[in-house]
Parts: structure tokens; C-alpha cells; sequence
């Protein structure tokens, strides 16, 4: 159950991302669980292997370079989702940041908060 909610609010972060960013544009919710559901699988699959062939360059870059990988694999979902479209790379790098944000918000509202006074 936990899995489904967590999905549901990964295509709630890429909708919001794309109304919030003009030079991202999807089409409607549906689309966004397909882009949510891609990019997950990409981060699983294809961005250890990025990350492993470009660790010389991400410690000379301090680990910058990771924010480009993570703009290449939006980049790369923006290629196989017609109805995502991402207009260049500084705004697959943004969206990358603002997904990464609103990710974060919604993993730390949905946390049980234990030890809490309720």
C-alpha cells in the first residue's frame, strides 16, 4: 500500500513540476505516473551505470556532475514520452531539482512520526 502511495505522489511531484516550469509541458496525470514510473526505473537501471562510468569526473567535479546525470536521464524519459516534453537541458536540470524538492517535502509528510505528541 505503501508503494502505490508513494507512486501516486511521484506523478503529483512531475505534474506540479511541469505546471510550475514553463519550459516543461505534459499532458495530463496520466502522463505524469508514466513519466514518475520511468524515472524511477531509470535511477534504478541506467543512473548506477552512468555514475560508476563518470566517477573520475564526478569527484574532480566535487559531485556536480551528478546533477547533469540526473538531467540526462530526464532528458532521456522526455525521448521515449511523446506527451513529455522537456525543452533543453538547463530545464531537464531544473526539473531535476525541483522533482528531487517536492520529492523530499512528500517523503518527510509521509513519514509515521513516531514519538510525537498525538
Amino acid at each position: 500500500m505503501n508503494f502505490v502511495i508513494r507512486f501516486l505522489l511521484n506523478g503529483l511531484a512531475v505534474f506540479l513540476t511541469a505546471y510550475l516550469l514553463p519550459g516543461v509541458d505534459i499532458d495530463g496525470y496520466g502522463t505524469a505516473l508514466i513519466v514518475a514510473l520511468l524515472l524511477s526505473i531509470a535511477n534504478a537501471v541506467v543512473k548506477p551505470v552512468l555514475i560508476l562510468l563518470t566517477i573520475p569526473i564526478t569527484i574532480v567535479t566535487l559531485g556536480l556532475f551528478l546533477l547533469v546525470i540526473n538531467a540526462l536521464i530526464v532528458l532521456m524519459v522526455d525521448y521515449f514520452v511523446t506527451d513529455f516534453v522537456v525543452n533543453g537541458f538547463w530545464w531537464a536540470l531544473a526539473t531535476s531539482l525541483i522533482l528531487s524538492i517536492f520529492n523530499s517535502l512528500f517523503d518527510d509528510l509521509s513519514k509515521d512520526r513516531k514519538g510525537s505528541s498525538r
